[in-house]
């Protein structure tokens, strides 16, 4: 094997950049930032004390997530109790809704007040 690879070091290269090709442009970005598919979607991080996107737009039923990109616990809390509210979050811990009824819906952090955001949920 290691003679065909020593005798034939064009054609394993070309075919390792051929096959290198094939999955950049069959997962694009994915591959290169560690996502899988939908991975990114309703996503919001929390970081550097802010919520990103400050302002997210769902629709009804879907599924909102945020993650704790900070070293520091931050909470998400819905004003007026619209829904359930998170445990403190560490750092790269989840928290997840499903978004309900149309309407907007501000969050912020009790751990940290002025840290808001809000949630639009459409039809």
């Amino acid at each position: 094997m290691i003679a065909f690879i020593r005798q034939n070091k064009r054609t394993v290269l070309l075919t390792i950049l051929v096959v290198l090709n094939f999955c950049l442009a069959a997962f694009g970005n994915e591959l290169t930032n560690g996502a899988g598919p939908g991975d990114t979607k309703n996503k919001i991080e929390i970081k550097d004390f802010m919520f990103n996107p400050s302002t997210i737009t769902v629709k009804s039923g879907e599924t909102i997530t945020w993650i704790n990109r900070d070293e520091e616990p931050h909470t998400i809390v819905s004003v007026g109790k619209k829904f359930q509210k998170s445990s403190a979050l560490d750092t790269d811990q989840k928290f997840t809704i499903t978004a309900g009824a149309p309407g907007t819906y501000e969050y912020f952090c009790s751990v940290h007040p002025k840290m808001t955001g809000t949630i639009v949920v459409e039809k």
